[in-house]
């Protein structure tokens, strides 16, 4: 079976969740197998008839139990479903009091995913690490220094821009990856771009690596770590001190980088 490591609590990954408890290595290494089970894209997933009302809505319940799991975590999928992730033994009881308890935190997050809004002139949006306000016109739409053709002006703009910065990923990213691992002898059999919504990158057993064509609008530092970062998997294929030890070896910046993807990373999904 083909095993994928994924960033889980981890920093890269695009946080839109909460969790109760704080994570240590070990809690990374033991949250692994959770991880690579993460299914991308979200679908609709069977709640069992569960729900709990916050904010005027009522949202239904999917709860995971998982035996590696230390803590609980929430999340707000894209189509309204609160996943609620729980120690093996954990009460379905107590995962609806958990959830109920975040209801605030659950209407937030709901509301985000729900009024990010069409990508219209003067809309500001990150390209290559700098946020720049749109410049639209009927026939072409400006960010920085990307300018994309409008053949057809009633098509939304975030899809013409997305796609042609999926494109520009695709022709760029693996040869970064290569070229950044190559000095540390991190050589993937395979690199792949992918329209991920929960992660920035993977790294599976068969070294083969993943990446978000994201990346291509971070700034090019904080690209350059998350494909460190997979590539370092492939020495460690989990999220121990020693994996660490490593990344910070071939990444001195990582923890700025790290920032970066707190505080930013979500402005781009």
């Amino acid at each position: 079976m083909q095993v994928t490591t994924c960033l889980h609590s981890c920093p890269l990954e695009p946080r839109s969740d909460r969790s109760i408890g704080r994570a240590t290595d070990e809690d990374c290494s033991r949250c692994y197998d959770a991880a690579v089970q993460l299914r991308l894209p979200w679908t609709t997933p069977a709640t069992g008839g569960r729900t709990i009302d916050a904010g005027g809505r009522t949202f239904p319940v999917q709860v995971v139990r998982h035996r590696g799991a230390r803590r609980y975590v929430l999340r707000v999928t894209p189509t309204g479903t609160v996943r609620v992730t729980v120690p093996g033994r954990a009460s379905i009881a107590g995962a609806l009091a958990f959830a109920s308890a975040q209801a605030d935190w659950i209407v937030t997050e709901w509301t985000r995913r729900h009024t990010r809004g069409a990508w219209e002139d003067g809309t500001r949006v990150w390209y290559r690490g700098e946020q720049h306000a749109l410049s639209c016109t009927r026939a072409e739409i400006t960010c920085g220094a990307s300018v994309v053709s409008r053949s057809d002006s009633d098509a939304p703009i975030r899809g013409l821009l997305q796609a042609a910065w999926r494109a520009e990923a695709a022709a760029e990213l693996p040869g970064r990856c290569l070229a950044l691992g190559a000095p540390h002898g991190l050589q993937p059999g395979r690199i792949q771009i992918r329209n991920q919504q929960s992660r920035w990158g993977s790294c599976s057993s068969r070294g083969s690596v993943a990446l978000n064509w994201r990346l291509i609008q971070m700034p090019p530092d904080v690209a350059d770590y998350v494909m460190l970062h997979e590539l370092v998997h492939l020495e460690h294929p989990n999220h121990s001190s020693r994996f660490w030890r490593r990344v910070a070896a071939v990444c001195p910046g990582w923890r700025s980088a790290e920032h970066w993807l707190r505080v930013s990373g979500r402005d781009l999904l």
